[in-house]
């Protein structure tokens, strides 16, 4: 589903001469088509999973957040614009965010669920978030709400 979302994008954009959606759909297009050549040597002939392409767009949003932040402290704002360009871009094929009452539910109900108790069950539970929320949640905060909670 999500990469007939992204060729259709990708010829939306062509036909519409939109410079920035044709690029940054490219690079995520390149970036499908390596780990589907991985996924191949790795013995899976289809390629990735649409959460493993979730997961690839998530990640995609963090390098450029990261980015952002370096360029506007070297003082190139044109290069954190044009990254934060392309992280409404690739925000297009990511489901809505969960928002924080969401999360935190959504922490605690994995950690009962697993019957976590302390940090060692960190591993567990951010594995079983991440099959279950793919693309859905910022596995940034989720990871600080579940440490926290575990710790207590």
């Amino acid at each position: 589903m999500l990469r007939s979302q992204l060729t259709d994008a990708l010829k939306e954009a062509m036909r519409a001469k939109d410079q920035t959606t044709l690029s940054t759909v490219r690079l995520i297009l390149a970036a499908l088509k390596d780990r589907d050549i991985c996924a191949r040597g790795n013995g899976n002939p289809d390629g990735i999973g649409d959460e493993e392409i979730l997961g690839m767009l998530q990640s995609m949003v963090k390098q450029r957040r990261e980015s952002i932040g370096m360029y506007e402290q070297g003082g190139r704002l044109e290069l954190a614009e044009q990254e934060a360009n392309e992280i409404t871009v690739i925000e297009r094929f990511l489901p809505a965010q969960m928002a924080e009452a969401d999360l935190a539910a959504a922490v605690d109900a994995t950690i009962a669920d697993l019957g976590a108790e302390g940090l060692k069950d960190m591993g567990r539970v951010m594995a079983a978030l991440k099959e279950r929320y793919a693309g859905q949640m910022d596995f940034g905060k989720a990871g600080s709400l579940a440490k926290a909670k575990l710790n207590a």
